[in-house]
């Protein structure tokens, strides 16, 4: 009788971005500025997307970039002098 096999792990094509990459990412796919400098700052003062980090190198999933850019922009306005 056959011991059965232990199961292998799922790879699950997450595409992962350093800094650079995810800087662009955000500029390409939302209009708006981000930088790799201004993603580090976030990453110690918070208010950031969520990363993970591989030793040292902080790495961002486009799902974690997008709903943090979501996020960010706020409700269609007529005008300026509207409150959100």
């Amino acid at each position: 009788m056959q011991e059965p096999k232990p199961e292998q792990p799922k790879s699950s094509n997450v595409r992962y971005f350093r800094r650079l990459e995810a800087a662009a990412y955000v500029r390409s796919s939302y209009g708006f500025p981000c930088s790799p400098r201004w993603l580090a700052k976030l990453a110690v003062i918070g208010g950031g997307p969520i990363f993970r980090k591989a030793g040292k190198t902080p790495l961002y999933t486009p799902a974690d970039l997008d709903a943090w850019a979501q996020s960010r922009i706020g409700a269609p306005r007529k005008s300026t002098s509207m409150t959100a």
